[in-house]
């Protein structure tokens, strides 16, 4: 089977790290229940992706009813789950190759919403293939959630995962789009559908657990030093405020920020403060279609 300009490794590398997540994602699913905290759920999901030898390749995303995206816990977050919608969204990598997927456990009542994501996932990924446009993805999947009686997130979507950078070319709408570029062999791609029961618009939130760096920067408080060495250890792949050791962090990144060191990412949340649904996966593009390193976590993979 041809991967385009991926070597043997690479394509290795993708492998294990969609295993080491489906792994995870199937465990850390089981633990999202009402007394449960965010916290115990994200720690244990990345201590976990740790102890297999692969490294994270952002912090495990658990966002709450209107929440879409770049919610993770604090440092002292007690935060329970309740009867509520979670979206679970793991980023694992092996030596820099990356997988990336998302389930949702519904504790609402609105089974429908989840379904809804999950098939517009199972559709684009049966429309997907080399020499196919990602707007024709995009309307697969807008059919799908339209159908179910909700509406697509439009300003969210899917996108390639490189080396060492989890959010790339091309993108992926949840959308149709006219005149859109091709899927090309070789290319790693995170197809994510969002569905909400509200307007399908998200908005940027006001709290920030997740950075990433952005450059080198002169920093002359002592501890945004500190924190900054530990920062270059990431990989300039996202992180969170709470897997820095340095004393008094959440100083040291505001002043990092000032510097332009780093950006935050707010969370992102539906502007109507609607119910949010999501499910991911991550493919290859081969020669001739695609091989999903991350199946294993949805029903329809069976």
């Amino acid at each position: 089977m041809s991967y385009g300009p991926l070597d043997e490794d690479a394509v290795e590398s993708y492998r294990e790290a969609g295993a080491v997540l489906v792994e995870a994602v199937n465990e850390a699913r089981e633990m999202v229940e009402p007394g449960r905290t965010h916290l115990e759920v994200a720690e244990w999901t990345e201590d976990f992706v740790r102890e297999q030898g692969a490294g994270l390749a952002f912090p495990v995303n658990i966002s709450v009813d209107p929440e879409a995206s770049h919610a993770t816990p604090g440092r002292d977050d007690d935060t329970e789950f309740g009867e509520e919608m979670v979206c679970l969204d793991v980023g694992v990598h092996v030596d820099g190759y990356i997988a990336d997927a998302a389930v949702t456990v519904d504790h609402t009542g609105t089974p429908e919403l989840v379904e809804a994501a999950e098939m517009a996932l199972e559709a684009a990924l049966d429309e997907a293939g080399p020499g196919v446009e990602v707007g024709v993805v995009g309307q697969a999947i807008e059919d799908v959630i339209r159908g179910y009686g909700y509406t697509p997130v439009l300003n969210l979507s899917g996108h390639g995962v490189e080396r060492y950078d989890a959010h790339t070319g091309p993108t992926v709408p949840n959308r149709g789009v006219d005149r859109s570029v091709e899927l090309e062999p070789g290319q790693a791609v995170a197809i994510e559908p969002f569905a909400t029961d509200g307007r399908g618009k998200v908005g940027e939130g006001t709290v920030e657990e997740i950075f990433e760096q952005q450059g080198s920067a002169s920093v002359r408080d002592r501890r945004a030093r500190q924190a900054l060495e530990e920062i270059e250890a990431f990989d300039d792949l996202p992180f969170a405020a709470r897997w820095l050791e340095t004393d008094r962090a959440e100083m040291a990144l505001r002043r990092l920020k000032q510097a332009n060191a780093i950006k935050g990412y707010p969370v992102l949340k539906e502007d109507d403060d609607a119910l949010v649904s999501q499910a991911e996966h991550t493919l290859l593009v081969t020669g001739d279609g695609v091989e999903v390193t991350t199946e294993g976590i949805h029903g329809f993979d069976d």
